[in-house]
């Protein structure tokens, strides 16, 4: 079951993904008044990474700095070249690489094995003449990454930043997929309840790998300079209720050298957004590579401020969640379980008939309630997993939840009313099997409401017969 949900994520992810994604992008060009040099190291478990230094041609020792991706399997380094020509242009020497696809994937990862690519990657560059101090900027799930390795090294001088998040991963994306569904226009069940119970089912069945990282210990342990950036628009990371939690979690630890800066006009990369975070322009958002790049300055000249917070005040629609694992009655397994028996439950019904046609017996009556009951429970089980499973993949700022009428989606609402009609119909089908004698029909029909009656209480907790 959970190689199938797997499967069936994977084919989402792809339907949701525009094509112009999947197609290759022309690499970019390094300009002319920078220096490029190939550089190759070991990562985690002896793998071979590959990536490009890019430095001012101007003579004379420069601080570094290795930049760490967002999510993504095998990334190109090229993903980063805007932020790294903006860099490298105000004095620094900037490493970009290829990130690893292999022990990674959507349901793989780990945070500790790409802190030891960057690990790898802090030494190559390190390695580099004219390089002095050395230092890692991390973005987004780099944001997670980055002070792991920063907390492994004193090699590495100060650490940057970039729309990082201080909670629990999985706290993160149900709020990034539920605020995308909230400014979609959607309200209700759906948001409030399905989605969020959906994640637990998902990282309990281990398909959301690192769930419950605790980034508030490992920034504890952090003892470098620290620039934290958010854009003003970041519609992924809770730009808010971030700062004051890493704030709290660096001076646990006796830090109180950070900086934080919010960016104007800017999405969860501190890119240029025109429409408050859901489209993120190419350039760099004004004043972000500036503020990168003085501060830099500071910290390798041991000059970095002290608990130093400027810019405007972020946007942030609705408050995080807490997730906490789900009992055992709400667990992966008995999630199956009950989708197992739904399955055969329903199926059953008009299979067992469909035998004894073929058979040539002579056929039992069958109520249109128990009819109902089969074909309605089967379309809103599997229907509701996979409106759900399409939402999720589509979620974040880009959230599709389809036609809206009174803040529910039209699929949805179908669905509800789809289960109210169930449940009805389980109610008529179990006085028709009090009246049917004892036999293969009672049966037939006894293992139809069982399948009935446990889709009361899981239509109840997935919100279908929630407001």
């Amino acid at each position: 079951m959970r190689r199938l949900f797997a499967a069936l994520a994977v084919v989402l992810a792809l339907v949701a993904t525009p094509a112009a994604a999947l197609a290759d992008e022309p690499e970019p060009a390094v300009p002319s008044d920078l220096a490029a040099t190939e550089v190759s190291f070991r990562g985690s478990g002896g793998l071979t990474l590959h990536g490009t230094v890019l430095s001012p041609r101007t003579p004379g020792e420069r601080p570094g700095m290795v930049l760490v991706h967002g999510a993504g399997t095998g990334t190109p380094r090229t993903k980063l070249m805007g932020e790294a020509v903006e860099f490298a242009r105000r004095g620094m020497s900037v490493l970009i690489y290829d990130k690893r696809s292999e022990g990674y994937s959507l349901f793989e990862r780990s945070y500790e094995q790409l802190a030891e690519d960057a690990l790898g990657a802090v030494a190559a560059l390190g390695e580099q003449d004219g390089v002095g101090k050395v230092g890692i900027w991390g973005l987004s799930e780099g944001g997670w990454v980055a002070p792991i390795a920063a907390s492994r090294s004193p090699e590495i001088a100060f650490v940057v930043l970039v729309g990082a998040n201080s909670l629990q991963p999985l706290r993160q994306q149900t709020w990034a997929v539920a605020a995308g569904l909230r400014k979609a226009g959607v309200s209700g069940s759906l948001v409030d309840r399905a989605e969020h119970n959906l994640y637990r089912a998902i990282a309990d069945g281990g398909l959301f790998p690192e769930p419950y990282h605790d980034a508030e210990a490992v920034l504890a342990a952090v003892r470098q300079p620290v620039l934290s950036i958010w854009g003003t628009n970041d519609l992924l990371t809770p730009p808010q209720e971030s700062p004051p939690v890493m704030a709290a979690a660096l001076e646990k630890g006796g830090n109180r050298q950070y900086a934080f800066r919010f960016v104007a006009d800017a999405d969860h990369a501190a890119h240029r957004t025109p429409d408050g975070g859901v489209t993120r322009l190419p350039e760099l958002a004004p004043g972000y590579a500036d503020a990168v790049g003085a501060w830099v300055e500071q910290a390798v000249a041991g000059k970095a401020p002290t608990a130093d917070v400027s810019g405007p005040e972020p946007q942030q629609a609705s408050r995080t969640r807490p997730v906490e694992p789900p009992a055992w009655w709400e667990s992966a397994p008995v999630q199956t379980a009950a989708l197992v028996l739904f399955v055969v439950a329903f199926l059953a019904y008009p299979v067992v008939a469909l035998v004894r046609r073929l058979r040539g017996a002579s056929r039992a009556p069958a109520s249109r309630a128990a009819r109902l009951v089969s074909a309605g429970g089967l379309v809103a089980v599997l229907g509701g997993f996979g409106y759900l499973f399409s939402v999720v993949m589509s979620g974040g700022k880009l959230a599709s939840p389809g036609p809206l009428l009174a803040g529910r989606p039209v699929i949805w609402l179908a669905l509800q009313v789809l289960a109210v009609a169930v449940v009805v119909a389980t109610v008529l089908a179990a006085l028709a099997w009090r009246r049917t004698p004892a036999g293969g029909e009672k049966a037939r029909l006894g293992v139809l409401l069982a399948g009935g009656l446990v889709f009361v209480p899981w239509a109840f907790y997935w919100g279908l017969l929630v407001p």
